[in-house]
């Protein structure tokens, strides 16, 4: 065996001692670790899982804010009005006809407006102007014609249950319309032609005198800012326009006394969309 051999023999006998030592340390170290378990690895088992983030907790849903019941009461106050003008209120109040908006019952027959709030109590009434001609209907058109195209007898302030909404007119004022199509919508009166003496018009303790617009409702303009804009300006309204040459069924059936509602049977429908 040449010096080299035992170079190779004397590597070999140490890489066995050191085997021989790590299998030692190894087996020493298992027995440790077997004889210290039931002192640490419980804890160490329950820390591990309780840092871990649950992956299918379930979150709590936002509340979602319940809308507020309206309390509905029909209140007219002190105010006597007409049998018709209470029989629509009525109505509109019990079937909740103008769910959470408030509402305005226009009588064309006395040249008046009622505004209510949504629960149904009586704001302020105030007379009011109206179309010139009398009539219940809308000229086919109207809407798209000019003041000057308008023949005096198509001046007529439409009958019905309208949606209205806040919005301006061509010249920038502030207006409730009340049919958008129709043109026609609910306004401060404006005194622009002396000739047509609105403002006296109003004044007068008669209706007579109160028909000279194009068919849109004219307001006092302290009614109007103080009553129907507080009120309609902000979104949506039901308006509620009482015939004056039909009768009430015509436009508001379900407002009919119970004796009448027996006799227009369930083919009848109020013909005012909402």
């Amino acid at each position: 065996m040449g010096s080299g051999d035992r170079i190779d023999v004397d590597a070999a006998k140490a890489r066995r001692d050191v085997l021989a030592g790590l299998r030692q340390g190894a087996l020493i170290g298992a027995v440790a670790l077997a004889a210290l378990f039931p002192f640490f690895g419980s804890r160490l088992w329950h820390h591990g899982h309780a840092a871990a983030p649950a992956r299918h907790a379930s979150v709590p849903a936002s509340p979602v804010a319940a809308t507020p019941a309206i309390e509905r009461w029909l209140d007219f106050g002190q105010v006597k009005a007409p049998r018709d003008v209470t029989q629509v209120a009525a109505w509109a109040v019990r079937e909740a006809d103008n769910g959470t908006m408030p509402f305005a019952i226009v009588d064309k027959r006395r040249a008046q407006v009622y505004v209510f709030e949504p629960g149904g109590r009586l704001l302020g009434t105030s007379p009011v102007l109206l179309g010139y001609a009398a009539g219940d209907e809308s000229v086919a058109g109207i809407g798209k014609k000019t003041i000057e195209e308008i023949r005096p007898q198509e001046r007529t302030t439409p009958a019905g249950r309208f949606i209205s909404a806040p919005g301006r007119n061509s010249l920038g004022h502030e207006v409730v319309w009340v049919d958008y199509e129709a043109a026609v919508s609910m306004h401060r009166v404006r005194a622009t032609n002396p000739k047509e003496h609105r403002l006296e018009r109003l004044a007068t303790p008669t209706a007579a005198d109160n028909r000279i617009s194009w068919g849109c409702i004219n307001v006092p303009v302290h009614f109007f800012e103080q009553t129907v804009w507080p009120q309609f300006g902000r979104g949506k309204a039901v308006v509620y326009v009482l015939p004056e040459r039909k009768p009430l069924m015509a436009f508001f059936p379900a407002a009919a006394p119970p004796q009448y509602l027996a006799q227009a049977g369930p083919g009848r429908r109020n013909s005012a969309n909402p």
